[in-house]
């Protein structure tokens, strides 16, 4: 009997790497659930000139996301940086182009989470992950946090809230993920997997 894959999409947004390395610490977490599998996507910058336009294929890091990646997972993990206290308008830029997925329920009951990563300590980590909580709302998506059951979320003080993962790079994002940070963000990714395992289950 042929065992079915379950594929996470970690969809993310990074300019300087902080949030790029988030994510795979957030795809290591689902990859230690049995039979799940991480699938990292990105999406294009947003020029404010108008003719300039990105490659289709990135330079480097995960491909770009496209709307059938939506329909092919069993659940997503959104991160993008933050934007004065909101994503990035790159990742706003792709929610806004999902309304078929929306009138047709394609995310609708899957899980999802979120995560960050910001310049400043205070520089609006919490008020961001929300804003990428808004659409999968909307979506009809079923939002999971991290519990107080990870100790971690009690002693960090580089980032790391019940609302999701998240990481404090520094004004020049060169500081490194916190051991705290790095086991938070693993555990939402597995809380993520084996979430979407059991809602296969029914």
């Amino acid at each position: 009997m042929n065992k079915q894959t379950t594929t996470l999409l970690v969809l993310y947004y990074s300019r300087h790497g902080s949030t790029r390395r988030l994510a795979e610490y957030l795809a290591q977490g689902i990859e230690s659930v049995a039979g799940c599998n991480a699938r990292l996507r990105t999406v294009p910058a947003v020029s404010s000139v108008t003719h300039a336009t990105e490659s289709d294929i990135p330079s480097e890091g995960a491909p770009y996301v496209e709307l059938s990646d939506l329909e092919e997972c069993a659940g997503i993990a959104l991160g993008s940086p933050t934007r004065f206290g909101n994503m990035a308008a790159a990742m706003k830029y792709f929610w806004d182009g999902t309304a078929t997925q929306w009138l047709s329920g394609t995310l609708s009951g899957k899980p999802a989470c979120v995560f960050t990563s910001t310049g400043s300590l205070h520089g609006g980590q919490e008020s961001t992950l929300i804003s990428m909580m808004l659409p999968l709302l909307h979506h009809g998506m079923l939002l999971l946090g991290i519990p107080y059951s990870h100790p971690e979320l009690m002693t960090t003080a580089s980032g790391g809230t019940p609302y999701g993962a998240s990481h404090w790079a520094g004004v020049d994002g060169n500081t490194p993920i916190s051991e705290d940070s790095r086991k938070l963000a693993i555990a939402l990714g597995r809380r993520l997997a084996e979430t979407a395992k059991l809602l296969q289950q029914k």
